[in-house]
């Protein structure tokens, strides 16, 4: 696992907290919950190994810009069983760059 960028950890939480989620521990991994939901967010993206499909069915992946891109086609790539979102940090601002598909329509 490289360096943990903990400015990117607290912005996570903070994003998170500011969207109404019950932030879980401290490190750069946590849990993010509301309602019923329960959303692994991971900040380190240095790690070469993507979650399994056992630690969850929500992960969101909180990247910086400069990251992002390549996150977002290694998790492509992986294919996972469960369900990804990136968030992208700049600055002070964040957004979506890749969001959960919504429900399947079957005709």
């Amino acid at each position: 696992m490289g360096p943990v960028n903990m400015r990117l950890v607290e912005q996570a939480r903070s994003i998170f907290a500011e969207l109404g989620y019950t932030v879980e521990g401290n490190g750069p991994e946590f849990r993010a919950e509301r309602a019923w939901k329960v959303v692994h967010v991971n900040t380190v993206l240095e790690t070469e190994t993507l979650p399994s499909s056992s630690s969850g069915e929500f992960h969101c992946f909180v990247a910086q810009a400069g990251d992002a891109d390549d996150l977002e086609e290694r998790l492509t790539s992986a294919d996972p069983s469960y369900e990804w979102a990136i968030i992208v940090v700049d600055g002070d601002d964040y957004q979506v760059e890749r969001a959960p598909p919504g429900p399947r329509v079957t005709a």
